[in-house]
């Protein structure tokens, strides 16, 4: 089953998310099916539109489009017709009717719980206060307090858009360490981490390196180098793993 990620990656990547129902298969010759993985089977689709889930291009009542598709046990591609599926596509220009998929697993089988969980995703996507994306690491620096235990990291992250993001680390003696992220030009005090499977997760747990670049960590003393580098595994240890099953980070 596709994961959080993986949806989000496709919905970024298409300018249609399309509900349709198949009408018609036709197995594309291997000698016309250029990147043809062994043991695939590419098709060539013709579909009615049932709905237009996402997109602002207009997409008529039927659609023309290429899918890759895993044979089955006895070598043969399988029957789609009549089946309903969940397209993350773009237009073709110039060619009207016609979708490119936005990805070799950008088709999937629709169900409603498949789209209960794609919506959510695709508000976020279109909403004005999105975050930016993650591109890097400007700085970090660690500096520690005046009591013994006492510090605070503040990791400043790159983004497409040249907007600030920043990630602090606070500890405080007798007291687990606290973590937030402020998305925007004000570093606050109270920032906190962001909610699993949002676009926020998503920008840093599928953007961040595993390990903070030594480049990038400011503090020359020995001590306030380590402190930095390990509040920032701390953070991307709370983040959590970025899980994909059916995309590649880009």
């Amino acid at each position: 089953m596709a994961t959080y990620a993986d949806l989000t990656a496709l919905a970024e990547r298409s300018e249609l998310v399309i509900r349709a129902e198949i009408r018609r298969q036709s197995v594309v010759k291997p000698e016309r099916a250029p990147g043809l993985q062994p043991g695939f089977a590419r098709l060539y689709i013709e579909a009615n539109t049932i709905a237009l889930i996402a997109g602002s291009s207009n997409v008529g009542e039927s659609l023309a489009y290429l899918v890759d598709v895993p044979l089955n046990e006895k070598g043969k591609p399988p029957k789609l017709k009549k089946l309903e599926m969940l397209l993350f596509a773009n237009s073709v220009p110039g060619r009207p009717g016609s979708v490119q998929l936005a990805g070799k697993t950008a088709q999937f089988a629709y169900t409603p719980a498949l789209e209960n969980r794609l919506r959510p995703i695709l508000r976020e996507l279109v909403a004005a206060d999105k975050p930016p994306t993650i591109t890097g690491i400007a700085d970090a620096l660690a500096v520690r307090g005046t009591l013994v235990g006492e510090s605070e990291t503040q990791v400043f992250l790159r983004t497409n858009e040249g907007s600030p993001v920043s990630m602090s680390v606070i500890r405080r003696p007798g007291q687990s360490p606290a973590w937030g992220v402020s998305w925007g030009e004000i570093i606050d005090s109270s920032a906190r981490p962001p909610n699993p499977d949002t676009l926020q997760w998503y920008r840093l747990a599928c953007a961040l390196p595993e390990r903070l670049p030594s480049s990038a960590n400011l503090a020359r003393d020995p001590a306030a180098r380590r402190l930095a580098a390990q509040d920032y595994e701390f953070v991307i240890g709370e983040l959590g793993p970025c899980t994909r099953r059916v995309t590649e980070a880009t």
